[in-house]
């Protein structure tokens, strides 16, 4: 069944492509632009510009991006200043996507329907064309751009204080990537280039980090789950794959995410504050819970009968310290039973579910506004707030928008699992019949599955001695069976 090897001839990308792209329109997401997108697009000459006098110029403050090595489609920056006492005042940026994006267009249409970019292992389909993403609507380096300002107070405890949402100008100084800056924070390698170049920037990148710090450790004090999973990510040689390598997270992804928890928590009060109905993104109180009492029960560690993330965080911290090594497929287990986010409609004055993972009441999503549409919508109602005009969206529209963008991220999310899987079939199709060390990373009467050390690739289990008494985490030798391309399939046998 290991019939990819004339594809070695053929370029592994663009079969990937192929099959990204056929799993697209089956989920019902669109792969291409519209000639309409098109038309609408060529009209698009230059970047949003507004001399508004509501619209501060903050192009001075030393702002910088942190993304992927690759990225274009820059979406946040961020800057930061001390206050006395050993509070910090943190601004974030995000692009006014809005400014260019206008609703009702073509374009907004394309990104109403698809809600989100699709990242798969082959291509990135973008939710908006690339000449905005990645150019006139993303915060490049060295370019002044509209925006909208997240201003907080994070305080010596790690709680948000005081804080503020307005329009700004803003000028990225300088483009930074996740892994040398974590390295960096780690102290583990050199500064990047920009941050020796930039004066200052080394300073203010430290105080970010350490603001970031108080604000994570405040969430797990609240109850945050400390999760962490292992993403496969795809190397090319001249189209061809070569490998499949974990990425996992690191002090800059960390000081990142921080921010921008904190950073979408204070639009969600800010609408809230304003009577504006808006989008929330939760996480339930998961209805699987007896499946983790029982998942840690079979570790010997006690959970109680109710949900509790306090609880589930005390568990999760004693995993990591005892077996560091199978945190990460304990956490994909924990993440599967705790089942996927969503969006729902706010009314203000109306109860509304918080967030189960990040232990947050009041949170939303509007710091990516060029790879997600509820972001857009977030900007939308935020900037509807601020000139006192009435919301863009009516609450049934915010309804029907809520369900929509959760079904939309679900397929996209679909589609990048089902690359990954006929990626990890592409990689593996020559060594059929060979031996691997693996770690179970599911185990349900459904299935086993187990991942692979090198490369980073998880198949299922069919056949083998003692199937049904496996556990996450449980390590053994497996033999590569079967890869089968087209249908996404990696089967092992115990060895």
């Amino acid at each position: 069944m290991a019939h990819e090897h004339g594809r070695e001839r053929s370029s592994h990308k663009m079969d990937l492509v192929t099959v990204a792209r056929r799993a697209m329109v089956e989920r019902g997401l669109l792969p291409d632009f519209s000639d309409a997108v098109a038309n609408e697009l060529e009209a698009i000459r230059e970047a949003a510009a507004s001399s508004e006098g509501s619209i501060r110029d903050l192009r001075a403050l030393l702002w910088a991006s942190i993304d992927n090595d690759d990225s274009l489609d820059l979406d946040q920056l961020s800057v930061a200043e001390p206050l006395a006492g050993g509070a910090t005042k943190v601004y974030v940026a995000v692009a006014d996507v809005d400014a260019v994006v206008k609703l009702g267009s073509a374009i907004d249409d394309h990104a109403r329907t698809n809600t989100t970019s699709v990242y798969t292992a082959a291509r990135i389909f973008p939710m908006l064309p690339e000449k905005l993403s990645t150019d006139l609507t993303s915060l490049r380096e060295g370019v002044d751009r509209l925006s909208v300002v997240m201003e907080m107070v994070v305080e010596p405890d790690g709680s948000v204080g005081p804080s503020d949402v307005y329009r700004a100008t803003v000028r990225n100084k300088a483009k930074l990537a996740y892994d040398s800056v974590a390295a960096w924070l780690e102290g583990t390698g050199p500064a990047p280039s920009r941050v020796r170049d930039v004066a200052g920037l080394d300073a203010q990148l430290r105080l970010q980090d350490e603001a970031a710090h108080r604000l994570r450790s405040r969430r797990f004090e609240r109850g945050a789950l400390s999760l962490e999973t292992i993403e496969a990510r795809p190397l090319f040689r001249d189209g061809t794959l070569t490998d499949l390598v974990p990425d996992g997270r690191n002090r800059a992804k960390d000081l990142i995410e921080d921010l921008m928890v904190a950073a979408n928590g204070v639009t969600a009060r800010f609408l809230d504050g304003r009577k504006l109905p808006s989008l929330r993104r939760v996480l339930r109180s998961p209805e699987r819970w007896a499946k983790i009492v029982a998942l840690a029960g079979s570790l010997g560690e006690p959970l109680p009968p109710d949900p509790s993330n306090a609880a589930l965080e005390a568990f999760l911290q004693k995993r990591r310290a005892a077996a560091p090594a199978r945190f990460a497929d304990l956490s994909l287990s924990v993440v599967k039973l705790l089942g996927r986010g969503e969006y729902v409609l706010d009314v203000p004055g109306q109860p509304v579910p918080g967030h189960f993972g990040l232990a947050l009441e009041d949170y939303t999503h509007s710091t990516a506004p060029n790879r997600r549409f509820p972001d857009l919508v977030a900007h939308r109602l935020l900037k509807a707030a601020l000139s006192n005009r009435p919301a863009p969206y009516a609450a049934d529209q915010l309804s029907a928008l809520a369900s929509h963008c959760t079904l939309q991220e679900d397929a996209a999310a679909k589609v990048e699992r089902r690359v990954r899987k006929s990626a990890a079939a592409l990689l593996l199709s020559p060594r059929v019949g060979q031996h691997f060390d693996a770690i179970v990373t599911g185990a349900s009467p459904k299935g086993t599955y187990v991942r692979i050390d090198h490369p980073a690739a998880e198949g299922r289990l069919v056949r083998g001695s003692g199937l049904e008494a496996l556990q996450v985490g449980d390590r053994l030798r497996v033999v590569l069976v079967l890869t089968d391309f087209e249908q996404g399939y990696v089967d092992f046998a115990r060895a």
